[in-house]
């Protein structure tokens, strides 16, 4: 499985709305800004992560977007699943043969394990602290 740019830059819209929550609704236009990213590019991508009551949209001139629950709450499979679709490493598992089949299945389930118990606030906190080791992934 692949995560395209869909997926990398919708991540990087949560954890930056993870990083100043509670301080009011941040723009798509800061967001991109700081991460220097097409604004143009993270609209297209906001619309399903709120249709998906992961975010909520504030209007007006001091608006923007804000996480609709707590870091905690939010996983990374949930953002990868809402923008990338469902996570299989392989087309048509179910027809292959029985040995290759389990292994398929095997990858897919160590895939999502650690995007199931991956959270924003998880991702959020990683990067404030420059002594951590880096985040290192077992599949």
């Amino acid at each position: 499985m692949k995560i395209s740019t869909k997926g990398r830059y919708g991540l990087t819209i949560m954890i930056e709305l993870a990083k100043h929550m509670g301080d009011g609704p941040i723009s798509l236009k800061t967001i991109a800004t700081d991460n220097n990213l097409s604004e143009h590019y993270l609209e297209q991508l906001i619309a399903p992560l709120r249709n998906a009551s992961l975010v909520k949209s504030v209007r007006g001139a001091y608006g923007g977007y804000m996480l609709a629950k707590d870091p905690t709450e939010i996983t990374a499979g949930d953002i990868i699943r809402v923008l990338e679709g469902p996570i299989t490493p392989v087309e048509g598992i179910e027809d292959e043969e029985p040995a290759k089949q389990a292994l398929w299945m095997r990858i897919r389930d160590a895939v999502k394990d650690v995007l199931d118990t991956t959270t924003l606030d998880d991702l959020q906190k990683h990067g404030d602290d420059d002594s951590q080791e880096p985040y290192m992934f077992y599949i």
